[in-house]
């Protein structure tokens, strides 16, 4: 099975997780576990050493409790998915219809993955991944989770259709920075399939996604917009502002001159303008003045007399 279908009959295209990848990432999260552990038991043998044997082995299994076990859950729970090692291999933990997990999901993994993981070494997980269709181990079909391949190559996404041109710049104040991720994919993922989709299941999928769009945003959608369009336009303001934001705030200009320079936009030093001189009528204040020039000679178009030569006499 190379892609994730929802209850809604949608392809998602994540692939779900392989062996190899889930068990690597799982040892490097055990790694960091154990180290953590480490560090915490010699941080307790130091401050407790003066209390009885009793209270050491509680304070030792709580720890054990609250580090190896409760910080996977912890993790995985504030990451939606996402822990160390997963992060490493491109892995996420997603529910049976690909959202994110809740606490939970993340609780009911965490309890079971001591059981066929820590206890038995992995080796139940790992029976039970080559069984399961989709990789599944116990503690995910128990939760109702799913551990997919999160990066996906970039020629296997699909074409987001660009929204209206009078929708472009309405939502440019929309604050988009407590969207998760996992719901700009679902997003993304409905666009491109909306029109394989049956009318009804696409018209109810467009508002479940727009409606949590605008739960996330703090801002309710439109009323005289449709749930599509307004999926449309927020997802291009979206791209919008990642465009500027890898170029600098503004698009590029090529150098006057060079390939790709607007029409008619030639360098200055081509057409150099024309010198015009006129005469200063008015002095700065402080300035030194001049020395008086000489006085200026009669002007050609007018004779010594000071009548114009206009080529008419006047009779006398």
């Amino acid at each position: 099975m190379s892609e994730l279908v929802t209850g809604e009959a949608v392809a998602l295209e994540l692939r779900p997780a392989k062996l190899p990848s889930r068990a690597l990432a799982v040892l490097l999260d055990l790694v960091v576990a154990v180290f953590a552990y480490v560090v915490v038991l010699m941080a307790l043998a130091l401050s407790t050493a003066s209390l009885d044997e009793a209270a050491q082995v509680a304070l030792s299994i709580a720890s054990f409790l609250l580090v190896p076990v409760g910080g996977p859950i912890a993790v995985e729970t504030l990451s939606h998915g996402r822990s160390l090692g997963k992060l490493a291999f491109g892995l996420r933990v997603v529910r049976d219809d690909g959202g994110p997990i809740r606490f939970r999901h993340a609780l009911v993994r965490g309890a079971v993955g001591v059981i066929e993981i820590l206890m038995t070494l992995g080796v139940v997980a790992c029976v039970a991944s080559l069984v399961s269709a989709r990789g599944r181990r116990l503690g995910d079909v128990f939760a109702g989770t799913l551990v997919v391949r999160e990066r996906i190559p970039a020629g296997r996404t699909g074409f987001v259709p660009p929204p209206p041109p009078w929708l472009a710049g309405r939502f440019a104040g929309l604050d988009l920075s407590a969207v998760p991720d996992g719901l700009w994919l679902a997003v993304r993922q409905y666009l491109t399939r909306a029109r394989q989709l049956d009318p009804q299941v696409s018209t109810g999928m467009a508002q479940r996604l727009a409606a949590d769009l605008a739960a996330r945003t703090g801002t309710p959608a439109p009323v005289d917009l449709p749930p599509a369009a307004f999926l449309a336009a927020v997802v291009h303001e979206r791209q919008s502002r990642e465009a500027r934001k890898a170029f600098g705030g503004g698009g590029f200009a090529p150098p006057p001159g060079q390939p790709g320079a607007p029409v008619g936009h030639q360098p200055h030093a081509a057409h150099p303008p024309q010198a015009v001189h006129q005469p200063s009528m008015v002095r700065p204040q402080g300035s030194v003045q001049a020395p008086a020039a000489a006085p200026a000679a009669p002007a050609r178009d007018e004779p010594a007399g000071g009548r114009p030569a206009t080529g008419f006499a006047p009779p006398a």
